[in-house]
This record gives structure tokens, sequence and C-alpha cells, in this order.
């Protein structure tokens, strides 16, 4: 466990929808070199304080503070600039287009010949597969392939790689990264999310599978109704006292 400041602190976060209340009063420490699991039932305000973590939506009440300094955010590409990222569930990839394409996707790299922009297809491959290999130790057989003939762990990589090529970025969110892949390709993602912990980036891994988060996480935080349920050290804890915490059959954890 790394026992530096959290760089990102989110303290008293509450959201309403209308007359819904999707937060109460959530706080949440993110630390550098650390991978904090977030679980709940469905429901249970995960994908809400995500959200409002990457600037998708803005808090009702509560703030957000980046090495101590107060964090507004109006968008995601707000929580981009300062270094928040997410790969999501459904990873926004186009299945038609090589992985280079794909990485590059709405910010290509280009070059100019007698005044005319053209894409530098030949640059976004080459760093394609540098970032690829420096930042995630994942070489790909062929370049030259659509995206849709990757295997489900080779497809996460290639939308890690998008967000970790921003050189700014300082926290990824994982969004049930190892659903619908079977037991290998799902420990080729978990030694993904290592080797950037190993980095020092702090990871927020949002997922339903208690073997995951016990696999890979640091610490857990249990959300429920809309509520922080409890806090726990990874190391110090097990499956059973997790799912206390879920239904609401453990007392809170500090």
């Amino acid at each position: 466990m790394n026992p530096e400041r959290p760089i990102i602190t989110m303290r008293n976060i509450t959201k309403r929808f209308g007359g819904v209340t999707a937060l109460d009063d959530v706080d949440l420490d993110a630390r550098s070199g650390e991978v904090l699991a977030i679980v709940g039932d469905n429901g249970a305000g995960k994908s809400t304080l995500i959200k409002i973590l990457t600037g998708v939506y803005q808090p009702t009440s509560g703030a957000i503070h980046l090495d101590g300094e107060a964090l507004i955010m109006n968008s995601h590409a707000d929580a981009i600039t300062m270094g928040i990222d997410a790969v999501y569930q459904t990873l926004a990839l186009a299945d038609h287009l090589d992985p280079a394409a794909n990485l590059f996707l709405g910010s290509e790299l280009t070059r100019k010949i007698f005044g005319i922009t053209l894409l530098d297809n030949k640059k976004m491959r080459s760093e394609a597969q540098r970032v690829l290999a420096e930042r995630l130790g994942v070489e790909l057989r062929s370049m030259d392939v659509e995206t849709s003939s990757l295997s489900g762990g080779q497809r996460q990589a290639i939308a890690i790689a998008r967000a970790v090529y921003n050189s700014n970025l300082r926290l990824l969110v994982m969004d049930e990264p190892t659903a619908a892949l079977g037991p290998q390709e799902t420990a080729r993602t978990l030694k993904l999310i290592e080797t950037l912990r190993d980095q020092g980036l702090a990871v927020i891994l949002i997922s339903h599978s208690l073997d995951d988060v016990f696999a890979v996480s640091d610490r857990i935080q249990v959300m429920r109704r809309g509520k922080r349920a409890g806090v726990v050290e990874t190391a110090k804890s097990n499956n059973e006292e997790v799912l206390g915490m879920i239904v609401g059959a453990s007392r809170e954890a500090a």
C-alpha cells in the first residue's frame, strides 16, 4: 500500500437527479502506484461516482482536489487535460480500423507535403507499436489487421494504450475490464493493470469479480445504496468481509 498522500481526493460528494439521490456524501482517495477497486451491487453509485471523477457529471455538492488543489471539471475533456482518463467496458474502438488508427482515433498525427496536410500513418504505426511495447509489454503479431480480428485482451490493450499515450496521465479508471473475457485473457488484462500500477499510475478498478479485485487491488472501496459502506486493505480482508459490506451485513469499515 502506497503511504503517500492521495493525488486525488473526493470529499462529501453528493449527486441528485431530480428527486433521486444517486450519491450521498461519498469520499474517495486515489494514490499513485496503487490500484483502488470499487465494488458494489448495481445501483450502488459506482458509475455515478466515476463519471463525476472523469468530468462527465458535475456533483450537486462536494469537492474534488488534485494534489491538494481544488479541481473543477465541466467535461471529460477537462479531466483528460488534468491527467484523468477512463477505459470503459465498451472500449469505444472502431472495429474496422487497424490498431494504430484506433489508438490515435480523434487525435491523428499529421504531416504536410507541399502545404497539404496528410495523415502520418507511418508515424502513428511506429508510435502505436512503441507505446504498446514500452508501456504495456504488448507486441501484436500484425498492425495491418482490423481491430475486430484481435482477441479481447489485445483490444483491451489498445484502449489502454490510447489513454496512456497522454503523457499527462496520472489516474486511469478501468470499468469492468475483464467482462466477457476468458481466463487467459483475464489474466493478461490484470497483468496490464499491474504494469500500469508499477509505473506509478493511480488505477481505479470497477469490477463485479471479487476474484479479480483480490488478485490485483491494494484497497477496496465498497459502495452501497449511494453511500461509501467502507474501505479495506485488500491484503487484510477477504471475500466474506467484502460481500458482507456489499449486502449490508457488516458494520461500516473505517
